[in-house]
């Protein structure tokens, strides 16, 4: 015979809080890297007005990590919310420029990485602070959060900083417990994640670090020195193109996509690689890089609309989203992840294919444009009904100087040559360097601009210096394989041969 257990006059209401410090430790695997913590931290100084954060940490003594802000502060009442866990309903409306959604960040961020989590603020010459410790909560099996005296505001590492402010606020981690774990030392261990986290700052802060307008930047400081914007897009160099932007309406709001297609590899420069994320990070950060408020959540995914492709690494697509959409983009707690509505996939696809083509466009052809065919160069690509055919251009200059200094007899070796060439070119094995990332040679070994003189004085003495053809030549030059790879020896060049002619 069973026996049923209930409140017969109504249901029953059981009142039933999480286990204070059960909870806050499983909370502490809920996913943050170090770097993504502490990027968490800088989304609230920004959302506080901020214009400079310092972070300052040292591995010696008590190690420690301090987030020092200059934004509006925060008074000891309002301190006090902000500590507690879900501050902040995230279907709550919020400003345009908020970074937050959860009222989760702060806490979960921190105390994933230390034990000992003090938010000290500074408003109108007032400092107050608060500290959730997990030892303190352990022994005391609830939520208590920690008022401290002005003796123990006084004895924190980095307040004269903070003081020195007309506002701010100072995040302060301590007690890193799972930072030394598998590591020789929590010193050695918290040097590197430092490293790694200068790196990651000046990418996912990248819009912020550098000015956008209308919006002024900001600056980060990493223990005194400044944090150098990382731009994934390289607008900065004259051979990435920007292709034309588009938007997509979404529940009222606007998504703003910008393609960008960026420079072959034999174009960029070590740093340029650099900032691309590396020669192995060229194909491995291709894709969408979606932006919240400019603040960059998720890179380098397709978000499986095209496979991650060798020919199509040069394509990187900038997508912006206000905050009024998390709801639409499963944004996650670390704003680490997030997964496009399907009005914006189905737009997305459309996108994606005019992208791709001209990423493999500049892929394929060695630094050429998709929309410039101006450049004369050494190799076409042409298409045929049974593939594509790569050949050399009959019509380059050096051909036609070729032309002029052989005679009839052997100009059907010369032609017997170029066709051995193209039907011998090791596909397979250019293929496998350039998918390797393996960089082609350019040639480093003596004087470019000696080479290039003398190519080029060698074609007029083929041609005729007098003549109007070779004085066109000289004038286009900079439109001419390999001289179009490098501008500023060829524009030397060009001078010299020109002032020779006069």
């Amino acid at each position: 015979m069973l026996h049923f257990v209930t409140n017969q006059s109504a249901s029953e209401e059981i009142y039933l809080p999480p286990f204070a410090p059960v909870l806050l430790e499983s909370m502490r695997a809920i996913g943050y890297s170090f770097q993504s913590a502490l990027a968490d931290i800088l989304d609230n100084s920004i959302s506080a007005g901020a214009k400079q954060i310092d972070i300052r940490f040292s591995p010696y003594g008590e190690p420690n990590v301090a987030v020092i802000d200059d934004g509006c502060g925060i008074t000891a009442e309002k301190l006090v919310n902000a500590m507690r866990h879900g501050s902040a309903d995230p279907r709550a409306k919020r400003l345009p420029s908020d970074l937050g959604r959860f009222g989760l960040g702060l806490k979960t961020a921190s105390l994933s990485q230390c034990r000992r989590l003090t938010v000290v603020s500074k408003v109108n010459d007032t400092i107050s602070a608060k500290r959730w410790d997990l030892d303190v909560i352990g022994k005391r099996e609830d939520w208590i959060l920690l008022g401290l005296t002005l003796e123990e505001i006084r004895a924190l590492p980095h307040l004269a900083e903070l003081e020195a402010l007309s506002s701010g606020t100072m995040v302060l981690w301590q007690a890193f417990d799972l930072l030394a774990a598998g590591e020789s030392s929590v010193e050695s261990a918290l040097g590197q994640q430092m490293d790694t986290a200068r790196e990651h700052l000046a990418l996912v802060f990248h819009r912020f670090l550098s000015p956008e307008r209308p919006y002024s930047s900001i600056r980060i400081v990493l223990n005194g020195n400044p944090v150098a914007a990382l731009d994934p897009f390289l607008i900065s160099h004259r051979g990435t193109q920007p292709l034309p932007e588009e938007e997509i309406s979404v529940g009222g709001e606007k998504v703003h996509v910008a393609p960008f297609i960026l420079p072959h590899i034999s174009k960029l420069s070590m740093a340029d690689l650099t900032i691309a994320g590396g020669e192995e990070g060229l194909r491995r950060n291709q894709g969408f890089y979606v932006y919240r408020n400019r603040r960059l959540i998720i890179w380098g995914t397709w978000f499986r609309l095209i496979r991650q492709e060798e020919i199509t690494k040069l394509a990187r697509v900038r997508v912006d989203i206000p905050n009024s959409l998390d709801h639409l983009w499963t944004i996650d707690v670390r704003k680490s992840a997030a997964y496009p509505p399907q009005v914006v996939r189905e737009r997305l696809k459309i996108i994606i294919s005019r992208i791709a083509e001209g990423s493999r466009r500049v892929y394929t052809f060695r630094g050429r444009k998709a929309s410039n065919d101006d450049v004369i160069h050494t190799w076409e690509r042409l298409v045929t009904r049974t593939g594509v055919d790569y050949v050399i251009n009959r019509e380059h200059p050096l051909m036609k100087a070729l032309e002029a200094i052989t005679d009839d007899h052997y100009q059907q070796l010369v032609q017997r040559l170029l066709k051995t060439i193209e039907t011998t070119f090791p596909f397979d094995a250019a293929y496998a360097d350039m998918a390797s990332e393996r960089r082609p040679s350019a040639g480093t070994h003596g004087s470019k601009y000696e080479e290039l003189y003398t190519l080029a004085a060698t074609m007029l003495d083929a041609l005729g210096r007098d003549t109007d053809y070779a004085r066109k030549l000289v004038v286009s030059l900079s439109s001419i394989e390999p001289f179009s790879f490098y501008p500023d020896e060829t524009s030397s060049i060009q001078r010299k041969l020109l002032d020779a002619d006069r």
